[in-house]
């Protein structure tokens, strides 16, 4: 498509050159291929205007579909959370309304799932990386290179670069492996 827009772009330049430059004069039919050769390149240069304008939307749409999955994927998380949340209730309000069994027994019984789910599931952002994990997203949403993000973000430029490429790669899977989970 962008090669079709660069072909139409030289060739409707070409076509308006042309008759001015090629074409004698002196000849009887040059102001007709003038005028033709000029309503060629106008031609060229709508359909390339279309073409570009065509582009531009797409990419537009493309950026639009980014943002929706990434809501959903926010989304998605927040509803787990909420659910867990939820289910741990009722699991707590369960035990401790049960007839016959020892309050105090079911109080540490709760502690002990509690204790142990909260350190299976670890928060990402108690990490001392997350600020930087949260910067490069930023910065990858805002269409910035991984060269850009290492040099600004990390502040690894120069002999440092590759140490932080894979610094980079190592905050990116830590973190979005934690958020799949």
């Amino acid at each position: 498509m962008q090669l079709k827009l660069f072909v139409l772009s030289a060739s409707s330049v070409v076509l308006w050159l042309t008759p001015l430059a090629a074409l004698d004069k002196k000849l009887d039919t040059h102001k007709a291929l003038q005028g033709v050769s000029l309503c060629a390149a106008i031609a060229c240069a709508v359909t390339a205007g279309n073409i570009a304008r065509q582009l531009a939307d797409e990419g537009e749409i493309e950026k639009l579909k980014l943002r929706a999955i990434k809501a959903d994927v926010e989304d998605e998380i927040s509803t787990s959370v909420y659910v867990s949340q939820q289910q741990r209730q009722q699991e707590a309000e369960l035990i401790l309304t049960s007839p016959g069994v020892d309050v105090e027994a079911s109080r540490q019984a709760l502690e002990a799932i509690y204790s142990s789910d909260l350190q299976e599931t670890a928060s990402a952002s108690d990490s001392p990386d997350y600020p930087i994990y949260l910067e490069v997203c930023k910065s990858m949403e805002a269409g910035k290179s991984v060269t850009w993000i290492v040099e600004n973000v990390l502040k690894m430029g120069g002999r440092k670069f590759a140490d932080g490429k894979v610094k980079l790669e190592s905050i990116l899977k830590q973190f979005e492996g934690k958020l799949n989970e």
